[in-house]
């Protein structure tokens, strides 16, 4: 009796799941698409108000009364009028996706909130500190973070590194304190990464930056626990241009941590911040983000690292939000035997086009990079893996390993792998695989015939699909890249 129920259960949901199939085949258009996707904490608004903001727009004025306003040395003045000149000198990119709504007229370049940097939470007011307990900062603070930093529209709110740190003299504050407190180490550094002549945003970022964090990890200190900076955008139809600046000195290491969120508006909104790392000699950095922007964002952030001799840098990403991104974060391996890893995550729903990826620069015999990447796109989405390897002439006895999977969710969203590989030299050993399919409707159904929902069978095969990426990621992270998976599979299924 047992048997014959379980065959008849069987075959009920193998008719429920082929006249769903056929319905979606036959009528596309009784899917459920959810434009204005519920994003819970994220999306909640605060009042809109600050202690000073520019007009919209970009000129010489506007980026001198920024400067003005932060009270900057000349030389810093000057390299952002010169970045701006840049700016107005440079086209937009011609390959990526198509930006052409954005209007720089149309942005607000600075908002400052009505606080200056505190280093007690009890100080921050409470409309912002609401916002980040929300987001769970001072929670994980005191969890197991060695440090953290809060950025609020264009300025940082919150700045506290643990007192054993400081003792080893580790610095941790934000960027118009390090240009006031360390001018001589910022001027060194600043923009030598990423220089205003390498795309039209990065220029821009140098005439407009604002906020952002500076961290130095002297010789030989191993940082155990992470830092963390989480970065929010509030105001509407503003830019969020926030600089970090990272050196982890020779046998050194440290994790650092980055969260980003921003609610959703009905006009445009820009993110064009500067990730600069410099991993010396025997050094080891972690760098670790989760991109949630909202789905009005234009996300044109640029990140970059030096790698010295048998240095590590080791990138984690995950990027779901934001209408377009274009993220290509770089290692160059300058010195011999450095190493670089990249592990990314991409999710493109409804409305969004993420071009995402990765470049690295072999500049160094015995050096080696792997590159493991995963996309999922559904509702119309595009996801772009663009990556970019290229093996110097002097790179002798390199290796470089790239896995590229995508992962569609129905048949009108689209996913596209554009690797360009430059090999100067034959002592190299490099290996390219990549991967696109659809999920199949076996494995939903051997998943419903044990008695789990399509929606729910949907999204354990997602997760799976994105373990690899999720181990990666500290605790924290990895719930909120699974709670965000759940939010972008909701009502996918109709």
């Amino acid at each position: 009796m047992n048997s014959t129920n379980n065959i008849t259960k069987a075959k009920n949901i193998e008719s429920s799941l082929s006249k769903t199939v056929n319905r979606k085949m036959n009528n596309e258009k009784q899917k459920t698409i959810i434009d204005d996707l519920d994003r819970g904490i994220y999306d909640i608004k605060d009042e809109f108000d600050y202690g000073f903001k520019t007009e919209s727009g970009l000129t010489p004025e506007i980026v001198r009364e920024i400067s003005s306003k932060k009270n900057e040395p000349t030389w810093m003045t000057k390299f952002r009028l010169k970045s701006l000149q840049i700016y107005n000198n440079l086209e937009v990119p011609p390959w990526g996706p198509d930006i052409s709504e954005l209007d720089i007229d149309n942005i607000i370049t600075y908002v400052k909130p009505k606080t200056d940097m505190k280093t007690s939470w009890d100080d921050v007011p409470s409309e912002i500190k609401n916002t980040f307990t929300r987001l769970g900062i001072p929670q994980a603070e005191h969890a197991s973070l060695a440090g953290v930093g809060a950025q609020y529209d264009s300025e940082v709110v919150y700045h506290k590194l643990k007192e054993n740190l400081l003792k080893q003299g580790v610095i941790y504050t934000d960027m118009e304190s390090a240009l006031r407190d360390y001018e001589e180490v910022v001027k060194k550094y600043f923009m030598t990464c990423v220089p205003p002549s390498d795309h039209k945003f990065a220029a821009l970022h140098g005439a407009v930056w604002s906020g952002g964090s500076f961290v130095h990890i002297p010789e030989g200190v191993h940082v155990d626990i992470p830092l963390q900076s989480y970065f929010r955008s509030n105001a509407p139809g503003a830019g969020q241009f926030e600089h970090t600046l990272i050196i982890v000195e020779k046998n050194a290491s440290l994790h650092f941590i980055e969260g980003c969120s921003a609610p959703k508006y009905s006009v445009n909104n820009l993110h064009a911040g500067c990730v600069e790392l410099f991993v010396k000699e025997n050094a080891r950095l972690r760098y670790s983000t989760i991109e949630n922007w909202s789905k009005n964002m234009f996300n044109l952030n640029t990140k970059r690292c030096i790698v010295e001799k048998d240095g590590l840098i080791e990138w984690v990403s995950g990027s779901f939000g934001s209408k377009v991104s274009m993220l290509y974060p770089m290692s160059v391996l300058k010195g011999e035997g450095a190493r670089s890893e990249f592990t990314g995550v991409t999710f493109a729903g409804h409305g969004q086009h993420l071009d995402t990826g990765t470049k690295v620069i072999h500049a160094a015999p015995y050096t080696t990079s792997v590159v493991n990447t995963k996309s999922i796109s559904k509702d119309g989405g595009s996801a772009v893996y663009r990556g970019s390897l290229k093996v110097l002439k002097s790179a002798h006895h390199s290796k470089a390993t790239i896995s590229c999977e995508s992962l569609m969710m129905d048949n009108i969203s689209t996913s596209d792998t554009i690797p360009a590989i430059a090999l100067l030299n034959d002592e190299v050993d490099i290996g390219h695989e990549a991967k696109i399919g659809r999920i199949s409707d076996d494995a939903i159904f051997y998943l419903m015939s044990r008695g789990v929902s399509e929606e729910e069978a949907r999204a354990m095969i997602v997760r799976g699909f994105v373990e690899p990426i999720a181990k990666e990621l500290p605790l924290e992270y990895a719930i909120e890249m699974n709670n965000l998976i759940k939010l972008e599979l909701e009502g996918t299924i109709g």
